[in-house]
């Protein structure tokens, strides 16, 4: 296929030495990117890159701290998202941001109605235009009906619509399949082919490769806020890209486990978790595994591979279509964590602040919180076992506080977490489930938090470690399921349980059969 972009040509839209600052956070650290007529460019990093915050740098959203920002080589300064918007910069985000109880035609023409001499909106008018407009790009929905009635897909793709048609010079998609099928992605393909032919540039986020390979002219790397690499895709291998993104040199020589899979494997019992085909359609695709006592199972893939929903779905915190999850022997009713967590399942939360501690309480007060059905009588709470529990578990999880009345927000990021962990350990669970525990703490704290992981493995817990970073799952693992868009493409073991082979095993095309996913 051949390409419109002129890399040559002055940019639409250009950023240049761009800082944005969080209070405790550097979102953006002198991150510049430039965008040409009709190229299709891709912004792509792991979770917390920078990505959307830049995304809401160049569409008004923020305004950043220092930097610049150009269109059509004018400075300008974007003070809201209308302002970017009526300058031709239109957003088309992974939710879909239309009016759900409006029309499909409604949602179009929000905000710029045809209308009759009297000033009242022209549904005639409007209603034929939407149905031209979506004709135009092959898209097949009733342009009357309600926009909640129709499908995820239908909706997104009549986002796309809308902001095609407010006769964009750039076009931002963030995500923009993430809830399409097949079909529809070709149809979005075929839109993006018309839009860069009219000379529409494109900024394309999207963590799935084989869409980035296909469609993208140039991409653009970030990497905790910083720019690591901007150039053309093409020539570029997915390894190369992968390990940018995760920030990994390839290495000459494979770190090898001492252990051969054999001796890995042999200390363990029967396992304690076994997931069995579990499928959630469009998120999760026949996922199976087993994890025993003592044993800590990685999960490793790219952002939006699925590693997170296998966690949630572990824990009964989503639907499933088909499959089992079983817990010694038992399976366990899908769609209820409290099942879950009865039968001996505890997750760690990715966001610890969003979803986990409760920063104006004490330590004592975050510890116990689970527990306290167990620790009372006759809706009575012992204090004397209550502070039993909590400086037994400060003292195993070597909690670095004042005292057990301290306030969780007035602790490091490493503390907090392992106030979250003693939490989790107040249930004796038999299965726990660390959803980037390490995210977010500095380096000593993070091999405080690795150790204690270890030692609780070594106690006995069935640990399944979610993480983006390829040395934690590499070095934390003695085993690691590899998964992409929703699917179990390889297993990692003994001597293959290494950092290249890990990033080789995210970045390849088609899935690795030559071992068997289960683990039986």
């Amino acid at each position: 296929m051949t390409f419109s972009t002129d890399p040559g040509s002055p940019p639409v839209l250009e950023a240049r030495g761009v800082n944005k600052e969080f209070p405790g956070v550097k979102a953006l650290d002198d991150v510049s990117l430039s965008l040409h007529k009709g190229e299709v460019h891709a912004l792509v990093g792991e979770n917390g890159a920078g990505k959307s915050t830049l995304i809401k740098v160049l569409t008004g959203v923020y305004p950043q701290d220092a930097g610049q920002l150009f269109h059509h080589q004018v400075p300008v300064t974007f003070r809201s998202p209308g302002a970017a918007q009526a300058a031709g910069i239109s957003t088309i985000y992974q939710e879909v941001n239309l009016v759900p109880t409006q029309s499909a035609a409604r949602n179009l023409y929000l905000g710029r109605e045809p209308r009759t001499r009297l000033g009242l909106i022209d549904f005639t008018a409007m209603h034929r235009a939407a149905r031209e407009l979506l004709d135009e790009y092959s898209i097949r929905a009733d342009v009357e009906a309600p926009l909640a009635s129709l499908g995820l897909g239908t909706q997104q793709m009549i986002a796309v619509a809308r902001a095609v048609a407010i006769d964009a010079n750039v076009v931002i998609m963030d995500e923009p399949t993430s809830s399409l099928e097949a079909r529809e992605v070709e149809t979005l393909f075929g839109v993006i082919d018309r839009l860069r032919a009219r000379g529409v540039a494109i900024i394309y986020v999207s963590h799935r490769l084989d869409e980035l390979y296909r469609i993208c002219d140039t991409v653009t790397v970030l990497r905790d806020g910083k720019l690591v690499h901007t150039g053309p895709l093409a020539g570029l291998p997915r390894l190369q890209l992968v390990a940018t993104m995760l920030g990994r040199e390839l290495l000459a020589q494979t770190k090898r486990h001492s252990e051969s899979d054999e001796q890995s494997e042999g200390p363990y019992a029967e396992p304690v978790l076994e997931v069995r085909n579990i499928t959630r359609r469009g998120v999760l695709d026949n996922i199976s595994f087993a994890v025993r006592p003592g044993e800590i199972v990685g999960l490793g893939g790219l952002l939006g591979a699925g590693r997170t929903e296998t966690g949630m779905a572990v824990l009964g915190a989503q639907d499933l279509d088909a499959g089992t999850v079983a817990v010694d022997g038992r399976v366990v009713r899908a769609g209820s964590p409290s099942a879950s967590i009865a039968a001996g399942v505890a997750l760690l939360p990715e966001d610890r602040k969003l979803e986990g501690i409760l920063p104006s309480l004490s330590i004592r007060d975050n510890i116990v919180l689970a527990a306290l059905p167990r620790l009372s009588r006759a809706g009575l709470v012992s204090d004397r076992k209550v502070d039993e529990v909590v400086a037994t578990f400060m003292k195993q999880l070597h909690i670095r506080a004042t005292g057990p009345d301290q306030k969780v927000g007035t602790l490091s990021g490493g503390n907090q977490q392992k106030v979250m962990l003693a939490r989790l350990l107040c249930l004796n669970p038999k299965v726990l489930i660390l959803d980037e525990p390490t995210r977010g703490i500095d380096v000593g704290a993070k091999t405080e938090v690795r150790v204690t992981i270890d030692e609780l493995a070594a106690a006995g817990l069935a640990v399944l470690l979610i993480s983006s970073e390829t040395e934690e799952l590499v070095d934390g693992s003695d085993r690691i399921i590899v998964l992409r868009e929703g699917q179990v493409t390889d297993v990692l073991t003994g001597d293959r349980l290494s950092e290249d082979e890990l990033v080789r095993a995210i970045a390849s095309v088609e899935p690795d059969t030559s071992e068997e996913p289960t683990d039986d």
